[in-house]
């Protein structure tokens, strides 16, 4: 293990900011944060740069090459990570977009692989679909998309009790019984319900979130949208208060100023997720079954013309918040890192710059641009 102290840094603990700040870190965790110079001779020197916690995505489908769809194995899960964690992304939850069980399965035991190999990077899987609304399936494969059957969920919740982090689900399409029995089986697990590729009207969306559903997948994209006479899932997210959202900011899936409002509406409720596809260069193409995408001015689209996830990282995510939609740089790491950890249940451990927290760190330049990323107290960048 790495012991070292950052100096000089410019530190958003994840609370505050704090300028000529030292971090010290030993045995891959965070031993003390204070103000002033190094502790010890081995000091960096960051020269005033940036001092974030490492980014958590919970929704990304792959790396620059190949995504967990066309190749559920733990190597595909350790070059998602490893495209990431260079733009500072040191934990993910890669995702699985609508396919077959035995794929899905599949996942599963990649993914359980990866959380064992690299520990505080792959937090575990988030299954999107298939239990969607096809009326608002997006690019979801009409084949795979499908209502829930209760041997299949039960099979599902028990090999995924361990791995599943996030099950995306239109509330709508289930029977009243089984979405009832659905929130009992997750209650005493890690898995949390999220709604998305949802038509739930307010009243739907509404009750699910009082019922104990937390979260709420990419808000504007693939759900019932706000009208006056009905607000539709998008006004029942903005109107409780508790639920959770992530966006997409990456300028097609939201107009800036929609990401804006979101924000003011829902202030420590909206997180930012990449919904990367691809990233990090972005691939050119990738035809699966009966997804065919093809990346064009800075997009996923598919024949239609409908966004297939995006093209960036949460880095890009992050500078697009703080360029374009005005968010404070504290902000907009606060909803790349911190939120996202809180509500994987990692806020004790990750998330922030403390004592005792993992030391998952990213030294960003004043530009932005990733000047070192630390994931469990190693460079990952440089040689020590």
């Amino acid at each position: 293990m790495q012991d070292f102290t950052l100096y000089n840094a410019t530190v958003f603990t994840g609370n505050d900011v704090l300028h000529g700040a030292s971090v010290r870190v030993a045995n891959g965790l965070i031993q003390e944060v204070c103000t002033g110079g190094p502790n010890d001779a081995d000091g960096i020197d960051l020269r005033g740069q940036w001092l974030v916690p490492g980014f958590v995505d919970l929704q990304l489908y792959g790396g620059s090459d190949v995504c967990l769809n066309e190749s559920p194995t733990a190597e595909t899960v350790a070059h998602i990570y490893q495209t990431h964690l260079k733009n500072g992304t040191t934990s993910v939850l890669p995702t699985l977009y609508s396919t077959s069980f035995d794929r899905t399965l599949k996942a599963v035991e990649a993914v359980r692989i990866g959380q064992k190999t690299a520990p505080n990077g792959v937090l575990g899987l988030h299954v999107e679909g298939p239990y969607i609304n096809p009326e608002k399936r997006g690019v979801h494969s009409v084949t795979h998309v499908r209502p829930p059957v209760d041997a299949e969920l039960d099979e599902l919740l028990e090999k995924g009790r361990e791995v599943i982090r996030i099950l995306t689900v239109a509330p709508e399409i289930f029977h009243p019984e089984q979405l009832s029995r659905l929130l009992e089986q997750t209650r005493t697990t890690p898995i949390r319900l999220s709604v998305g590729h949802s038509n739930a009207t307010y009243q739907q969306a509404t009750a699910v979130f009082n019922a104990g559903i937390p979260l709420a997948t990419h808000l504007y994209n693939a759900m019932r949208p706000f009208e006056s006479r009905e607000p539709g899932t998008v006004g029942a997210i903005f109107d409780h208060p508790t639920v959770r959202a992530s966006i997409v900011a990456d300028g097609f899936h939201c107009d800036w100023a929609s990401i804006r409002v979101a924000k003011r509406l829902l202030n420590e409720r909206l997180f930012l997720i990449s919904d990367a596809m691809f990233a990090n260069p972005p691939r050119p193409s990738h035809a699966l079954e009966d997804l065919v995408i093809q990346y064009e001015n800075g997009r996923y689209t598919n024949h239609e013309g409908k966004l297939a996830g995006s093209a960036i990282t949460l880095l890009d995510a992050v500078r697009n918040g703080i360029q374009y939609v005005g968010l404070e740089p504290a902000e907009a790491f606060r909803m790349a890192s911190t939120v996202p950890a809180e509500i994987m249940g990692l806020g004790n451990t990750l998330g922030k710059i403390q004592a005792g927290f993992v030391a998952n760190l990213v030294v960003l330049t004043d530009a932005l641009a990733v000047s070192e990323v630390i994931a469990n107290g190693q460079f990952q960048n440089r040689s020590r």
